[in-house]
């Protein structure tokens, strides 16, 4: 018996994305500063307003108002009539110092000895089933939503888009676990107003269905290309208008959509939140780390699906645990023995992990729209400019842990 399975994505443009953005966007700068800088950010947003909170210890100064500004405007937050404005929305700014206690466990000498920033249990996963070893469903959810805003920007094709905009995608899976067929593809776009209702609806599911869906079949190999048949069920602003949105529509708040950041319901979660968290919350570093950790071993060929878990105590850098569960493995060792090899090959200490993935740079508010995962590595040239440090320049390294540079590694432990 044949089965569905579902995974949502967001925009850029989505309150609760917005939120995401400006707390990276704040973490990079820190950062970019300041490569100790310990940093929490958490941001509200709603109808003409943006409230920034937390805990932050750092060298450098920042204008973080105009911070959050600027990430509002690149978004696409500039007309008056969204009722939410970069140039226009009050910032108030609530940050403060991070608590010592918490310091004094998580900052030490030497990065072999540096502390977790909190207990807590993180997971990463990678299925064989997609190119970039993504879900499916999640990752034919983000390319709709990546590719509709760069119709919003490009203005060509769609001429009246708006920023806020969501996706949901199903797909009929075999017994055996195999993609068999796209059942049903959701998408909800905010746009501006129309003269008549009807003509307006008529007007977005035609263009998605022959502007859109084209763009995005296009991304994928043939295989997946054959999944976009005939007999899809397709669900265009269901609810009708959709002119109010962004956080004039709805509250965003960060870390709410974690789920969309991660795996789109595969695999596991361990709850915690990665926007705004400087690499020694292992809430974000240690997520990074188990989808290296996940992605390499079926690269690898050592599963066609791997779950990795690990877990912390705060201020203590050894792991309290790491598991690893693999779905048709293609050798002959229980997943017990395969994680203790993996603890072998994988040192998870932070202070490890934030060294191997080069976590200490500004490479944080490209992670904070479409998905932590699955992305390619690349390196990138950033600027930025502060009225009180000057300016700085840094060559980084973004998503590090998407790279497959331990699979000959683990193809000789394993004897692959």
């Amino acid at each position: 018996m044949s089965y569905l399975f579902t995974s949502e994505s967001v925009s850029e443009g989505h309150p609760d994305k917005i939120a995401d953005q400006i707390s990276d966007a704040l973490l990079d700068s820190f950062l970019a500063f300041d490569k100790t800088s310990k940093v929490a950010c958490e941001t509200l947003v709603t109808t003409g307003q943006v409230v920034l909170a937390g805990e932050v210890r750092s060298n450098t100064y920042l204008d973080v108002q105009q911070i959050a500004r600027d990430v509002i405007n690149d978004i696409g937050y500039t007309k008056g009539e969204y009722q939410f404005s970069g140039d226009s929305c009050g910032v108030i700014s609530l940050i403060h110092e991070q608590s010592q206690d918490i310091y004094q466990g998580v900052d030490k000498t030497s990065k072999e000895e540096q502390g977790a920033g909190d207990q807590g249990m993180m997971f990463g996963y990678a299925t064989k089933e997609t190119e970039n070893y993504m879900p499916l469903a999640l990752d034919i959810s983000h390319k709709l939503l990546i590719e509709l805003a760069k119709l919003r920007r490009e203005g060509d094709d769609i001429k009246y888009l708006r920023p806020d905009a969501k996706a949901q995608v199903t797909i009929e899976y075999s017994d055996d676990n195999v993609p068999q067929r796209i059942d049903t593809i959701v998408i909800s776009t905010q746009h501006d107003d129309f003269d008549e209702d009807e003509t307006m609806l008529k007007k977005i599911a035609d263009d998605i269905k022959s502007i859109l869906i084209p763009r995005v079949k296009a991304l994928f190999d043939e295989d997946t290309q054959a999944l976009f048949d005939d007999d899809i069920t397709y669900h265009i602003n269901p609810t009708g208008k959709f002119v109010i949105g962004g956080p004039h529509g709805d509250a965003g708040l960060t870390g709410r959509k974690i789920i969309v950041d991660t795996y789109g319901g595969k695999g596991a979660h361990g709850g915690g939140a990665f926007s705004g968290k400087d690499p020694s919350k292992v809430d974000r570093s240690a997520a990074y780390a188990a989808r290296h950790i996940a992605k390499n071993m079926v690269a690898a060929g050592i599963a066609d699906e791997v779950l990795v878990q690990v877990s912390y105590a705060i201020g203590v850098s050894e792991p309290t645990s790491i598991l690893v569960n693999t779905t048709n493995k293609h050798i002959d060792m229980s997943d017990g023995e395969i994680a203790k090899k993996i603890r072998q090959i994988f040192d998870m200490r932070p202070g490890m992990i934030e060294e191997r993935l080069k976590l200490r740079n500004p490479i944080y508010r490209e992670t904070a729209a479409y998905g932590h995962m699955g992305k390619e590595p690349r390196l990138e040239t950033k600027i930025y400019r502060s009225d009180y440090s000057g300016e700085v320049r840094h060559e980084v390294e973004l998503f590090t842990w998407e790279k497959l540079d331990y699979v000959d590694q683990l193809k000789e432990a394993f004897n692959l």
